[in-house]
């Protein structure tokens, strides 16, 4: 017997990627046989395609789903990503990786990077790393199953994926289709709430059709149709510590080795994206148009391509931040409509995710529980907080020096929460991660070392180990490190043998 309380249809406004992953979520774990999905988009509407590059959690969604990993690669384009590349941001001339998973091996409870902080003090350190496994495979451009005899504690594999983001809501929506969800062609021109309660009852199509429901979720991106210029959730602007508003994004022929890493290199006025797709390259500029034109920008982005240009390029225009409330009476944003942070960790495609987990984990019946919209709104709003602090660093911890941009990014003042973070970092290396963190230690030690943040010292327990024995340790994992990478097999390698695309349709 189903609560006479079910929901009776939720109504997702706007497709793409994040209304293509809600519906599919929604078809997969809903089915109560009673609550309708349907999903309005219309085709006149652009998407925003910068959440081509996601990072590992998108697995345990596409998991959830039930989607091959195979078969998903081949209808996206998708190729694999180990890690990112961040070129000239420490400083020009300076590259380092940071990868998926942790780095060596802790030992007598100590963190391994404590012990490279000594081993570095004695010069007996390899770059740190040379301990990461997608790290060392990364820089060779491989991938694939570790063979047994090279699987070791500091071998695991961790990956995420480069793909198409039309290509995926593409796939989603067959999949969410096959599943019951109703599309509707068509644009909303206006949204009608309950006089008792302001709850939105129903939206109107440019048709005249109106379309009832229980719960609406807003997948309309920047603009947050219901979210913001309906329910007026309010937005809290981060554009003090993220000034960077602007984007030029383009396609391009693929060229050289195909990488399984994004990467990111700055430039003067912003950073550039690259990510491998197996037929193209997405490539785009983020800039702050305080200290750029967009004419400028396009300029430095076509000229500094791969291969030739496959469209024109797309200027995009965004306020970094967050909406004040994610979840407002009857409706709750999810993506772009949620808010924005530019995508240097590729954390777009995540932050639908989370929107989506947090969405079932607390979904409602009609009674609308506040608890349970207070709880989605405080997780939501931890999440940004989070990310927002972790890109910032990268901006913060730069020796860029004389150029207007990356002079004010390394001198402004830091959210506190960062700012505790890198002051005990840099007096004895230690960091410590709170609640449901996204980004791991090892996260933050790649960027923090990467950018060359060092601490003065190291945790003192490291001493209570023999030198001899720390550094023997060390070169065992990093043999096996080197080990487990070259036994894999190159990325082009693996796509070709197992999750090739078809090659796309010329254009007539």
């Amino acid at each position: 017997m189903i609560n006479p309380n079910t929901l009776d249809h939720v109504v997702i406004v706007g497709g793409g990627s994040a209304g293509w992953m809600t519906a599919a979520a929604l078809s997969r774990l809903v089915g109560n046989g009673r609550t309708k999905i349907t999903l309005i988009e219309s085709e006149a509407i652009g998407i925003v395609g910068v959440g081509e590059a996601t990072i590992p959690p998108i697995r345990h969604f596409n998991e959830l789903l039930g989607l091959d990993e195979r078969d998903f690669l081949r209808a996206t384009q998708g190729t694999i990503k180990t890690a990112i590349e961040f070129v000239d941001w420490t400083r020009p001339g300076h590259t380092y990786l940071h990868p998926f998973g942790a780095y060596g091996a802790d030992m007598n409870a100590v963190k391994f990077h404590q012990y490279w902080l000594k081993c570095r003090q004695l010069g007996h350190a390899a770059p740190f790393g040379d301990y990461n496994l997608c790290d060392v495979a990364a820089r060779q451009n491989r991938f694939g199953p570790v063979p047994r005899e090279h699987q070791t504690p500091v071998s695991s594999l961790h990956w995420a994926y480069h793909f198409d983001a039309s290509l995926y809501a593409r796939h989603l929506r067959g999949y969410s289709e096959a599943r019951g969800v109703k599309r509707v062609e068509g644009k909303v021109v206006d949204v009608h709430q309950r006089g008792e309660d302001g709850f939105i009852e129903s939206v109107q199509m440019e048709s005249g059709a109106q379309i009832s429901g229980d719960l609406f979720v807003d997948c309309s991106g920047f603009r947050g149709l219901l979210i913001e210029q309906t329910l007026k959730a309010g937005f809290e602007d981060w554009t003090h510590w993220l000034p960077c508003n602007r984007a030029i994004a383009v396609s391009s022929a693929s060229a050289g080795e195909l990488t399984p890493f994004t990467r990111s290199t700055a430039r003067d006025a912003g950073w550039q994206w690259r990510i491998p797709l197996q037929h193209r390259i997405g490539s785009g500029l983020v800039y702050s148009a305080d200290h750029l034109s967009e004419d400028e920008a396009t300029r430095t982005l076509l000229n500094n391509l791969d291969g030739e240009p496959l469209n024109d390029p797309k200027p995009i225009r965004f306020t970094t931040g967050r909406r004040k409330q994610a979840w407002v009476k009857n409706c709750v944003a999810i993506g772009l409509a949620s808010g924005f942070l530019e995508p240097l960790e590729s954390t777009s495609i995540h932050i639908t995710q989370a929107g989506i987990s947090r969405l079932m984990a607390l979904f409602p019946d009609k009674s609308f529980d506040p608890a349970g919209i207070a709880e989605y709104n405080r997780q939501a709003e931890y999440l940004y907080r989070h990310i927002r602090d972790f890109i910032v660093l990268h901006y913060h911890a730069n020796e860029r020096f004389g150029l207007p941009l990356w002079d004010h990014c390394r001198n402004m003042d830091i959210p506190e929460t960062l700012q505790h973070k890198l002051e005990l970092f840099r007096h004895k290396g230690r960091l410590f991660r709170y609640e449901d963190e996204l980004f791991a230690e090892a996260s933050w030690h790649a960027v923090l070392l990467g950018q060359n943040v060092m601490p003065e010292g190291y945790d003192p327990l490291v001493d209570a180990a023999p030198d001899d024995r720390i550094i023997e340790a060390f070169d065992q994992m990093r043999r096996a490190v080197a080990g487990a990478a070259a036994s894999m097999p190159k990325h082009q390698e693996f796509i070709d043998r197992h999750c090739r695309a078809a090659e796309p349709a010329a254009p007539a």
